[in-house]
């Protein structure tokens, strides 16, 4: 092989941030880096199966991790024969942690929507999670240093960005005067007017602040699709797990932004079989999926991490926490198709992507016509629906 390549796990945050590794790397020759994840056990397991496959395909290539796994599984991971090293996650996007020079390296080239990372690492402490520890604490970028990475991608040509990170809306706590996360969203649309579409990663609704719900009722260059880091919909179990907030406020804050924007659509993050979930908090867990109307649903099977105290909770038998997570997704994929059949025959602005199909600015997704140019923005009217594609 040539130059370096990039195997991404995980999350948005991962994406961004192996964009800038891809960019830094440009001139490297036979590496190949792992950027991990270890949200869960199977991302765990992800990660040694691509660690795995990338040796296989790279038989003579220096091959590095990096990422969650190499600080949460740092041990194990160094063991693997087909690791030559590891690399800190808080020391990734240094080029002397790759022995490469410490000049600014080249903007990376944008995929359609380009992920800008404004926040790094977690404050919090939610008993199932082990991110913490493999981020370290909640650490922001400045509104300048946001500008000028928003400034990069737009002149690379990029119609969308996304704000990322850990813990979003934890942006600007260790900053001078902790401004809060609607004015980095306000700073930016006031800054580039000719920024089509600014949308934002996962939320924890009880701390988008006043601004910010005025920008997403208000303004609509910011996306009408709001995902929520919700976890579960009963308030023991939110308990347990350590959230901040009650089924109630979360749905309130739906509610409230629904009735300034009807066209808001609401994703979420939700766990299944969280130790001490009874079948009451299950029928919870899939009420608030229909309350909401949640209609971009990442659900997860809860496994237990070690160093966690969710891990020497009262665990659910594993069969019913497979069982519970699959009626949950089907719960999620009707309400979604029913969502989607809500679309069939209305005009939505598209934003294409390179795989023959684009997104709305709800997030929903559809099929492009051909000879549509990745990166182009078009009024399209999708027709049908076939699975979860309008077309």
């Amino acid at each position: 092989m040539s130059g370096a390549e990039l195997v991404t796990l995980g999350c948005r945050l991962n994406i961004a941030e192996s964009e800038r590794m891809r960019a830094m790397m440009a001139g490297e020759r036979d590496l190949v880096v792992v950027n991990s994840c270890a949200v869960t056990r199977e991302a765990v397991r992800q990660t040694r199966q691509a660690i795995r496959r990338a040796r296989r395909a790279n038989p003579a290539a220096r091959l590095i991790v990096t990422g969650c796994a190499a600080e949460t599984e740092r041990e194990a991971i160094a063991a693997m024969p087909e690791v030559d090293g590891l690399v800190a996650n808080a020391a990734k996007l240094d080029p002397r942690a790759w022995n490469l020079p410490e000049t600014a390296p080249p903007a990376p080239k944008h995929r359609t929507r380009a992920f800008v990372a404004v926040q790094n690492g977690c404050d919090h402490a939610c008993t199932f999670c082990v991110i913490p520890q493999g981020r370290g604490a909640s650490r922001s970028l400045t509104i300048a240093e946001v500008l000028r990475e928003v400034e990069r991608h737009l002149m690379e040509g990029a119609p969308e960005i996304v704000l990322t990170g850990v813990d979003v809306t934890s942006w600007g706590h260790d900053l001078p005067d902790r401004p809060p996360l609607g004015a980095l969203v306000q700073a930016i649309l006031e800054g580039f007017p000719d920024l089509a579409r600014l949308r934002m990663s996962s939320l924890d609704g009880i701390e988008i602040d006043p601004l910010l719900f005025e920008l997403f009722a208000s303004e609509k260059r910011l996306m009408p699709h709001l995902h929520l880091s919700l976890q579960h919909g009963h308030d023991l179990i939110l308990k347990r797990m350590k959230r901040r907030h009650s089924r109630a406020q979360a749905v309130k804050l739906v509610s409230d932004l629904r009735a300034r924007r009807p066209d808001l659509a609401v994703g979420a993050d939700l766990i299944a079989g969280f130790p001490t979930e009874s079948d009451e908090h299950h029928e919870a867990n899939l009420s608030i999926v229909r309350d909401l109307q949640i209609v971009h649903c990442h659900v997860f099977p809860y496994s237990p991490r070690d160093n966690t105290p969710a891990a020497r909770m009262p665990q659910v038998d594993r069969a019913i926490v497979k069982a519970r997570a699959a009626e949950l997704r089907a719960v999620a994929a009707a309400t979604q198709a029913e969502w989607l059949a809500t679309l069939v025959d209305k005009p939505l602005s598209v934003l294409a992507e390179r795989d023959g199909s684009g997104y709305a600015e709800n997030f929903a997704r559809i099929a492009l016509p051909d000879g549509m140019a990745a990166g182009t923005i078009a009024t399209l009217t999708p027709r049908t629906i076939e699975g979860r594609l309008l077309v």
